[in-house]
């Protein structure tokens, strides 16, 4: 099985005898992962944590990235994510593996399907600079099945731009806030809204940014609440984190 609801789905077939217990026992059985060698791919990922597993395409050779892929296309995963993947390597794989390629993040959704648009997610960022992040982190939270609004470019060195959207800032359910330089919009964010803010730094900077250590610690040390701090250029972890907020149990 892929993920819950097709096992919530297995579930209601046998209570309705539509399904035979030992059917659905052979079903449960399939081998939860596939090992190709190079990768042991995780195929039970979405029956633990909701969504498939994400190839994290740097360091793979395009055709270990088509292999994984492949195999999670075969057991019916769609959406699969696979993200830091260079044009060059988006364009073999997209010989053998359905694609869909976005080239400033860096993002490849492999087996596009239909998904969702649940609830609400803001994603803003400080400077245009900060786009490749932030696409990162709109495009993975969009493909898990999150409605995505962006608000780019409203920094607070034009902190006017920022508050021309308190709109959709004050409806989101999570808003991530990637910046660099000293990565102020988080705590300026964190103090506008009531939902929870995911901070991400970048590497946008000049010499004394350290490549976005300066502004990692200034969001480690924001003084509004309910502000939390991933790793420097992580869109992805930022917009997964997001989309587990945003789709948490008890939230209509």
């Amino acid at each position: 099985m892929d993920n819950r609801h097709d096992i919530l789905q297995l579930l209601r077939q046998v209570a309705e005898g539509s399904s035979t217990p030992e059917e659905a026992l052979s079903r449960l059985k399939r081998e939860p992962f596939a090992d190709l060698g190079y990768a042991k791919v995780d195929l039970h990922r979405g029956v633990r944590q909701g969504a498939a597993e994400v190839i994290y395409g740097a360091g793979k050779t395009p055709e270990q990235i088509a292999g994984i892929a492949g195999a999670m296309g075969e057991r019916g995963c769609r959406n699969v994510l696979i993200t830091r993947l260079s044009p060059e390597a988006a364009e073999l794989v997209a010989e053998t593996v359905p694609l869909d390629y976005h080239p400033t993040p860096r993002l490849a959704v492999a087996y596009p399907g239909e998904r969702k648009a649940l609830g609400h997610i803001v994603v803003a960022t400080g400077g245009t600079s900060d786009m490749p992040v932030a696409e990162e982190a709109a495009l993975t939270a969009e493909v898990l099945g999150n409605k995505v609004t962006r608000l780019y470019d409203v920094g607070v060195a034009g902190l006017h731009r920022l508050l021309a959207n308190l709109e959709p800032l004050m409806n989101a359910r999570c808003v991530v806030a990637v910046a660099g330089m000293e990565g102020a919009l988080a705590s300026v964010i964190g103090g506008l809204v009531d939902c929870p803010v995911v901070a991400v730094p970048t590497s946008v900077g000049y010499g004394a940014s350290f490549g976005g250590l300066s502004a990692l610690l200034a969001m480690l040390n924001s003084c509004a609440s309910g502000c939390s701090v991933v790793n420097i250029d992580n869109g992805f972890g930022a917009g997964y984190l997001a989309s587990m907020i945003n789709q948490m149990e008890g939230i209509s």
